[in-house]
């Protein structure tokens, strides 16, 4: 049987790792992108075509399902891996991102959050042991500690007041965890680091998670608006002052140029909803920058949405058609950007895996900026 959970770094280039994640339900290729499935769908695409686009990891939200339709219905009908149809593994996000923005808060404390939901305004308490058990009965394969996400640019004894909580909580999740009997037996679970863009702040955490002991660690508080260069800073030092031998995931990022510098800084896995909601919307990634489809100039291109992609999108159907479809709305639009967006994040994770093992990562990387940034906005 595979192992529950095993890290091997095959290769390295710089701080950058390219290596392999092996779990009961398969192998997952690092450096990862994984795409989002938010409410037990990546939206508009099928488990098959998820997978046939190269992701060896999908993530699902513990706010949203606990809501709607629940943890518990979800476990009536097999977990999350049978409900949805994808047999691979699934990283749960804890929930505390959503409680945080989404819900009309009503408490906070060291219990938990007390909260009304979005939906319908029903009050709920998040607590450590609540989303650990919500993660549980859905059946996740990577669990994320239940942590206290606060604005990047707060005063700084609000984030080291916020930064120690979560240590607390982090401490309170990985009992829960690993009270958890046979799940805990066959799953896997991460810390959060917080800490915002205090060195210090950051060094505090990451060793306060070390010491609980985690099988992987992930990089919170960035991507919410304090910029790239602000969250390249924090990489610069943050990544390092995570454990060498766990992989390092750097939650809700994001833009191809900033998954390439991640990278280049160490990390491991990243997740963002990006290019799937950039799919709805008609932006489609290019290896040329990205395009507005809806942009009337493409009304009448017969040339693929990127000339150097191989998925079956661009194989198939022209800029001029998806230009139709989407500017009327039409379902399949929608559906045809988004898979091609997955396809491109992944073939973009492909790259960036075999220059790093070949030792050409910079010589990538900054190719990629030169054709990629300098089209933005197209």
């Amino acid at each position: 049987m595979p192992p529950r959970f095993e890290f091997i770094v095959g290769a390295t280039d710089g701080k950058a790792r390219a290596g392999t994640i092996t779990m009961q339900r398969g192998a997952i290729r690092t450096p990862a992108f994984m795409p989002v499935g938010t409410a037990a769908t990546v939206k508009a695409m099928k488990p098959a075509d998820v997978r046939a686009s190269g992701a060896d990891v999908i993530l699902g939200n513990t706010y949203h399902l606990m809501l709607r339709p629940s943890a518990e219905r979800v476990a009536r009908l097999g977990g999350l891996h049978a409900f949805m149809g994808w047999d691979r593994p699934i990283l749960t996000d804890s929930g505390g991102y959503q409680v945080m923005s989404l819900a009309a808060l009503t408490r906070r404390d060291e219990q938990g959050v007390e909260f009304r939901s979005h939906l319908d305004g029903t009050r709920h308490l998040m607590s450590p042991e609540r989303s650990i058990e919500i993660q549980r009965l859905l059946g996740s394969d990577i669990v994320m500690a239940f942590d206290e996400l606060v604005p990047a640019m707060a005063a700084r004894d609000v984030q080291a007041a916020a930064m120690a909580r979560s240590m607390r909580w982090a401490g309170r999740s990985r009992a829960a965890f690993l009270g958890g009997g046979d799940h805990a037996g066959r799953a896997a679970q991460f810390g959060i680091q917080q800490g915002a863009l205090d060195e210090q702040l950051r060094g505090e955490s990451a060793a306060a998670l070390t010491r609980i002991g985690f099988d992987g660690y992930a990089i919170g508080g960035l991507a919410v608006g304090e910029g790239q260069a602000a969250m390249f800073g924090v990489l610069d030092f943050a990544a390092a002052q995570l454990p060498a031998a766990a992989p390092r995931y750097l939650m809700g990022v994001g833009k191809p140029d900033d998954i390439v510098g991640a990278v280049e800084r160490g990390v491991d896995m990243v997740d963002c909803v990006l290019p799937t909601r950039s799919g709805r919307t008609g932006q489609a990634f290019t290896r040329a920058g990205p395009i507005n489809i809806r942009n009337a100039k493409f009304a009448e291109d017969v040339g693929p949405l990127d000339p150097d992609c191989a998925c079956p999108v661009c194989a198939t159907w022209h800029r001029a058609y998806i230009h139709h479809l989407v500017r009327a709305g039409e379902m399949l639009g929608a559906m045809l950007m988004t898979e091609h967006n997955l396809y491109f994040y992944q073939a973009l994770m492909a790259d960036l895996r075999a220059a790093i093992t070949a030792g050409r990562l910079a010589a990538f990387a900054d190719g990629f900026r030169a054709r990629y940034v300098g089209r933005q906005g197209e």
